[in-house]
């Protein structure tokens, strides 16, 4: 009897034991699930900008956007697929730290590389996209010559490695001009070809987005884009803009939304 009243309670501390083994197992698997969400950061400058970030975003900065604020949605589960760069990510946050009116040169100086550094893990992308400011020659606060835009560009790309992150290089999304015959040409001089050459030095992943920008704005049309991708606004229409703006760099929803939708579409052919 005593034998058997031993068996008994080893037969109870086996299955105590297996239902807390269980347990913790789904914790574990629940915690692994949640390492695996692969955050896409976005470094750049006002054209990819999150601006719905911004304290009282509605009453002063409204409609603007940049293509990264609209660029979540289109991480749906199901599309992750579409997208090999991303491995086997269960899910996807994307983490916009660009900002207005810097380029590569400021972006560093100021720390925002080094928070974005610090916050890498592995398995993680970073999409740096410059140039709109580099080539302001009239702004020497911001200007970067082609020399110091590679320097930045190898910076992010070597330290995006070392935590072992995936980097993605863009050149950067067009203007509103110049146009010639119904077609839209480049407005940023040598700076697309040096994020050409950057990524060729380096063998890194490449959306030529100065290219498909000019080709679907093109294609779009330059009357409509005006009016409905770039904040070109009329007066007493917004509050932010009571009296109107020309504006044929920056974004209102539908242009951000198109430019992230090119973006999406390029990634998934890396």
């Amino acid at each position: 009897m005593i034998t058997r009243l031993r068996t008994e309670i080893n037969v109870k501390n086996y299955k105590y034991f297996l239902t807390l083994a269980i347990i913790l197992f789904i914790l574990f698997s629940a915690f692994t699930l949640k390492d695996k969400v692969t955050t896409i950061f976005l470094i750049g400058d006002s054209t990819v900008a999150d601006y719905s970030l911004e304290n009282d975003y509605d009453t002063k900065r409204y409609p603007l956007v940049g293509w990264g604020q609209m660029f979540q949605p289109f991480f749906a589960k199901d599309s992750l697929k579409q997208i090999k760069i991303l491995g086997k990510a269960k899910a996807v946050k994307v983490d916009d730290r660009a900002k207005g009116g810097r380029s590569t040169r400021t972006f560093f100086q100021e720390g925002r590389w080094t928070a974005v550094y610090q916050s890498l893990k592995k398995g993680d992308v970073v999409m740096i996209q410059f140039g709109h400011n580099d080539g302001a020659v009239n702004k020497p606060e911001r200007y970067v010559d082609i020399q110091g835009y590679k320097e930045f560009l190898r910076l992010f790309i070597n330290q995006t490695r070392q935590k072992g992150a995936t980097p993605i290089l863009l050149t950067p999304v067009a203007r509103n001009y110049p146009w010639k015959d119904g077609k839209l040409s480049n407005v940023h001089g040598e700076y697309p070809q040096a994020v050409k050459e950057v990524a060729q030095e380096l063998n890194v992943k490449l959306i030529d987005l100065n290219e498909l920008s000019m080709q679907h704005f093109s294609k779009v049309g330059q009357e409509y884009i005006s009016n409905k991708y770039f904040m070109n606004l009329p007066a007493g229409k917004y509050n932010a803009y009571p009296n109107g703006q020309k504006d044929n760099t920056h974004f209102q929803a539908e242009g951000g939304k198109a430019v992230a939708q090119l973006v999406f579409n390029a990634m998934k052919g890396l």
